[in-house]
């Protein structure tokens, strides 16, 4: 038998007329985190075991299309990748190691948004491994994937 207490319904929330929504206080380390795409600290974040999470583009700059840009990179080449470049198939801009001084297993992945407001959906990728091996992969539609596999 459940007891009265239990069956009582919990106070309404209903807004009242003409309120369209209600504000809610979030920490600001979480509202970061929503906004980049997961908990933790900005740029660089934990992901799950064996996975980073990383945010390419500095700042809060978007590109203002509907195209999303995060694509998680998977390693699955049987070494440790050491550095790893992403660069917009146009630009000549300088590339940056995104993956910073941290290195990726093999087996493991990466997520990142290369969203730097540009617009770009075209990249070329470039891996570098531990026993120096590099591999280039050009015209990669980010646009269009959500999963980038390196492979031999």
């Amino acid at each position: 038998m459940i007891s009265r207490s239990l069956m009582r319904r919990p106070p309404s929330r209903a807004l009242p007329p003409g309120v369209l929504f209600r504000r809610v206080a979030v920490p600001v380390a979480i509202g970061l985190a929503l906004m980049i795409g997961g908990i933790g600290p900005a740029p660089r974040e934990a992901g799950a075991a064996g996975s980073v999470v990383v945010r390419a583009a500095a700042g809060s700059v978007r590109a203002r299309d509907a195209h999303n840009r995060r694509v998680r990179v998977h390693n699955q080449t049987g070494w440790t990748m050491t550095r790893f470049y992403a660069l917009a198939a146009r630009s000549s801009a300088r590339e940056s190691n995104l993956l910073g001084v941290e290195a990726l297993a093999s087996g493991g992945s990466w997520a990142l948004d290369l969203d730097d407001g540009s617009g770009a959906c075209v990249f070329d990728f470039r891996a570098e491994f531990a026993n120096s091996h590099t591999l280039i992969r050009q015209g990669v539609n980010v646009c269009h994937i959500a999963d980038y596999y390196f492979t031999r």
